[in-house]
């Protein structure tokens, strides 16, 4: 399975990683792979001969924060930085995790940090066809120090990084809630206080995050009927609830703060066995076996499938689909 270390895998056996999933995990070629798509895609859209994006539901691709990777792009960087001088802009290591090496700039000769996210989950069983599957029971992760854009407050972590790993050390962390709420309660707050209609929007974006980062690595990615992976989105909501995604973590933490966050984690690494798992698999012995991308599964526990290239695509039927309209701001 492995070109680097010569080992291959046995016919009975599957693991919980795809060979080269630094392709969708490592910030610097999340960010290269996805622009080169989006460029793709205005080019099927610029040609008049062809036929519509498949998945055209998914509408959202303006999802990425304008991004640099330095030290290379410097120099634009630095022009985009002068276009806007009082702007702030996170620093993140490429292939760090845990909000280690993060912080945030307000001025080019710092070369400093953010305050609301959500860690989604996303189980791929297959890239090719891609089959993905999104888990319901997510979450948003809140920092215990309200934000404030204060130059002073730029090296405050309690106010800018929502990571439990930074926020427990905090005077404020709560320990009941770990400063996470799930994602049901973080739906039904925004229905009640910007209405379905919007909530439902920022719900589909979302799905077009998940579906379009898949796509722009669709290609590269290195596909193996031993392999699953189930990725973590950190994905930052705006005030005007824009979805923004951040990374893709290939390892998203499975460590417990609270009681229902263990017992969310636990559902999800029961039910992403569930799915990946043949029925058959403990006879299957020397006999030839790979992972079950799912689509025999009757039931997925929290996960609902999020994409299926050998289906027909139908919008997933959100519960905060209502006729509410927006109130202006």
């Amino acid at each position: 399975m492995s070109p680097d270390s010569g080992y291959r895998l046995a016919e009975n056996q599957i693991i919980n990683h795809f060979p080269n999933h630094q392709e969708l995990t490592k910030k610097d070629l999340m960010v290269k792979n996805i622009k080169r798509y989006r460029k793709e895609l205005e080019k099927e859209k610029a040609n008049a001969d062809s036929r519509p994006v498949a998945d055209s539901i998914y509408t959202y691709t303006d999802f990425l924060p304008t991004t640099f990777t330095l030290p290379g792009d410097y120099n634009l960087f630095a022009e985009e930085f002068r276009k806007t001088p009082s702007s702030m802009w996170i620093m993140k290591p490429t292939d760090k995790a845990r909000g280690i090496g993060i912080f945030i700039i307000n001025k080019l000769q710092q070369i400093k940090r953010w305050s609301r996210d959500s860690k989604m989950h996303v189980l791929v069983t297959s890239w090719r066809p891609l089959i993905a599957y999104k888990y319901t029971q997510g979450f948003a992760r809140f920092c215990a120090v309200k934000y404030t854009s204060e130059v002073s407050e730029l090296d405050n972590n309690f106010m800018h990084l929502t990571n439990v790993s930074i926020q427990k050390y905090g005077d404020d962390y709560n320990e009941n809630n770990g400063g996470k709420w799930s994602l049901r309660n973080l739906i039904l707050y925004l229905e009640a206080t910007r209405g379905k209609t919007v909530t439902s929007k920022l719900l589909d974006e979302i799905d077009s995050i998940f579906v379009h980062s898949l796509r722009a690595v669709q290609n590269v990615m290195t596909n193996d009927k031993h392999c699953f992976e189930c990725y973590g989105y950190d994905i930052i909501i705006d005030s005007e609830l824009r979805p923004w995604l951040i990374e893709v973590n290939a390892s998203p933490s499975l460590s417990a703060t609270t009681v229902s966050d263990r017992l969310m984690k636990h559902c999800l690494i029961s039910d992403i066995i569930n799915i990946v798992v043949p029925d058959d698999f403990p006879e299957l012995k020397g006999a030839r076996g790979s992972v079950a991308v799912g689509r025999e599964k009757k039931d997925c526990g929290g996960f609902v499938l999020l994409h299926d290239d050998t289906q027909p695509v139908e919008r997933p039927k959100s519960p905060s689909k209502g006729a509410n309209k927006p109130k202006p701001r």
